[in-house]
C-alpha cells in the first residue's frame, strides 16, 4: 500500500506492529480481538491514520450476527459518502472488495453482500479505526 499521507517511517513510529500490518500491509486482526467489534456508544469511527471520519456510530451492526465468517470485526451497513474506495481483491484465492480510506489510502477491511437494510455488510479491522464519542450522548 502507498500512503498518501505519511512516509513508512512515521507510519512505523506511530503504529504498532499490527496496526501496521493491517492498515499498511492488507492485514487482518483476529476475529472478536479489537477493541471495537462490540462496541455501541455514539460517536464516529476514524481512519487510524488520518482522521478522516469514515462511519457513523448509527450504521454500525451487531458483530455477533450475520455470517459466520464476518462476526468478530466492527460491521457497519454504510459508510459516509466518500469516506473509503474499493478495490479488488483476489488475495488468498478468494474474490472480494478490499475497503479503503479515501483520503490516506490505508487498509480498513473488506465489504460483502449481506442481508442488511443497505446490501451491504462493512467488515472492518478495529485496529485500523479510531472512535470519537458524541459528547453528552
Amino acid at each position: 500500500m502507498t500512503n498518501t499521507i505519511k512516509t513508512e517511517e512515521e507510519l512505523k513510529k506511530e503504529l504498532t506492529p499490527e496496526e501496521y500490518h493491517v492498515l499498511c500491509e492488507q492485514g487482518t486482526e483476529a476475529p472478536f480481538s479489537g477493541k471495537y467489534w462490540n462496541t455501541s456508544e455514539s460517536g464516529m469511527y476514524q481512519c487510524k491514520v488520518c482522521g478522516q471520519i469514515l462511519f457513523p456510530s448509527d450504521a454500525k451492526m451487531d458483530s455477533t450476527k450475520g455470517p459466520a465468517g464476518l462476526r468478530g470485526w466492527p460491521s457497519f451497513d454504510q459508510a459516509l459518502p466518500g469516506a473509503v474506495e474499493y478495490r479488488d481483491d483476489n488475495n488468498l484465492g478468494m474474490k472480494r472488495t478490499e475497503v479503503i480510506c479515501s483520503k490516506c489510502k490505508s487498509h480498513l477491511g473488506h465489504i460483502f453482500e449481506d442481508e442488511t437494510k443497505t446490501g451491504q455488510h462493512f467488515c472492518i479491522n478495529s485496529c485500523a479505526l479510531d472512535f470519537q464519542k458524541n459528547n453528552g450522548k
